[in-house]
């Protein structure tokens, strides 16, 4: 079995847009925002989301240049096996892997659970049963059957969104009115208790997990070995990537904090909901709970791609047994989609059973996962650019070129790389840095070991 460097390549323009928004849209927007806002106050909040956006911006713009210039299923483990090292490559998908794997576990029982809100003598497991069998469907028909359905999940939670920002821009100038206020609020929670008002700790603990919130983004890097026309349109969907984290993220934040007082905020439901009701929206809480379910089979159908993706790209590389890199006719790899889904079933029954001691430890590591792929991904554009140069080809020939070089890539691994320092100074989120670090030190170690006993069996 020859290596290869991209499945079927099905995905469109359209597809690719959405997937990127839709990866980066998952239920925090929707049901945990509001808590944000209590810790760090309305302007503290918009702070850290815009820090945030512009990270992962800059780590879209090193993603860009490298996936078009190498359009691989697999992307990024790819890049940092080749620029970076073997075990780094390694350690890259099996963080990248676990991340979605884990995901996947958490966003069938969330499912499970909000349809027990319709259907209360049904037992959460059969809904999850239900959802896992749909998703595991969807994705085992084709990359297009994915792509489509990614479409249509991210296109309900870009239009609650956008009515969100639209209702409740109305009802903050006084054109809706506002349950519980006579006059329009306009601007008036952002100071009525001062800039910051649980001081700028509160602001520097939000910005810690800000980034988990904007995980998703770095899909795009994914489905570039599987889209139709890479060299137009990746660079399309990160150059929207910005704008769109602005207007979507940023923006529903700027409306949510001027109408909910950041004491009431993440008290006791969805910001979404508490907004939609005091503007008078029927059925309020209903609308949301299905916007929340897409948000969740969105998340679902994305991580079960993107880890069975990961697998597939270590099996094309050698790294893990060719098993791995079996297909169907249409190009689906059935085996890692298989192991990706018992994966997630596996981390299900885990936060079941196990939630205080192995849950708790899958959930810390994955937590911090993601900005570690986003370091891999700025050191292995900064090293990708040199190897490109050395060789003697001329930058002209890049279809797209990070701007900025080398100030960009150094600056998205430089804070990237701060998150995850400074979480130590986060009582509450330092107990991901026990796990994630010895857990990073074993994928190295257990790589070069595995390399040391393939050499020595060979030679034999």
């Amino acid at each position: 079995m020859s290596k290869q460097t991209h499945l079927s390549r099905q995905m469109e323009s359209r597809h690719v847009l959405m997937i990127s928004l839709g990866g980066v849209i998952g239920t925090g927007l929707f049901l945990s925002s509001g808590y944000t806002i209590h810790q760090a106050g309305p302007i503290g909040t918009l702070l850290a989301y815009t820090i945030g956006a512009i990270l992962v911006y800059l780590v879209m713009l090193c993603l860009g240049e490298l996936s078009v210039a190498m359009p691989y299923t697999g992307a990024f483990h790819v890049y940092a096996k080749k620029y970076i090292g073997p075990g780094t490559g390694f350690t890259v998908a099996i963080l990248y892997w676990l991340t979605w794997t884990i995901a996947l576990g958490s966003e069938f029982t969330a499912a499970g659970l909000i349809m027990q809100t319709w259907f209360p003598h049904i037992a959460t497991w059969i809904w999850s049963l239900v959802f896992m069998v749909v998703i595991f469907t969807v994705n085992a028909l084709s990359v297009r059957w994915f792509a489509e359905t990614e479409f249509w999940f991210a296109s309900i939670k870009v239009i609650a969104i956008i009515a969100f920002i639209v209702l409740g821009g109305l009802a903050m100038v006084g054109i809706l009115p506002l349950h519980g206020h006579t006059s329009a609020p306009f601007l008036s929670n952002y100071t009525r208790n001062g800039w910051f008002p649980n001081g700028f700790g509160g602001v520097f603990t939000t910005m810690l997990t800000v980034n988990f919130a904007f995980s998703g983004t770095e899909l795009i890097g994914i489905t570039a070995g599987e889209t139709k026309d890479p060299a137009h349109t990746i660079p399309t969907a990160i150059k929207t990537t910005l704008w769109r984290l602005i207007i979507f993220f940023i923006g529903s934040m700027f409306v949510m904090a001027a109408l909910i007082p950041y004491k009431q905020a993440g008290v006791t439901q969805s910001p979404f909901v508490l907004v939609f009701k005091a503007i008078g929206i029927p059925y309020a809480a209903d609308l949301m709970n299905f916007v929340v379910l897409t948000a969740i089979m969105s998340a679902a159908n994305s991580g079960l791609y993107a880890s069975t993706r990961m697998l597939w790209s270590l099996a094309n590389e050698g790294t893990i047994p060719k098993v791995f890199k079996r297909t169907t006719k249409r190009d689906v790899p059935l085996v890692a989609l298989i192991t990706s889904m018992l994966g997630g079933i596996l981390a299900l029954l885990s936060s079941v059973y196990a939630a205080g001691s192995v849950y708790l430890v899958l959930v810390s590591i994955s937590g911090l996962a993601v900005v570690i792929v986003w370091m891999a991904i700025a050191l292995s554009e900064i090293n990708f650019r040199k190897a490109y140069l050395k060789s003697g080809q001329s930058l002209d020939q890049l279809t797209f070129k990070t701007p900025g070089y080398p100030v960009v890539p150094w600056l998205a691994f430089i804070l990237s790389g701060l998150s995850c320092i400074l979480i130590w100074f986060d009582p509450n989120q330092r107990i991901a840095l026990y796990y994630t670090i010895p857990f990073v030190a074993i994928c190295y170690l257990g790589y070069y070991l595995n390399q040391r006993y393939r050499r020595t069996h060979a030679a034999k």
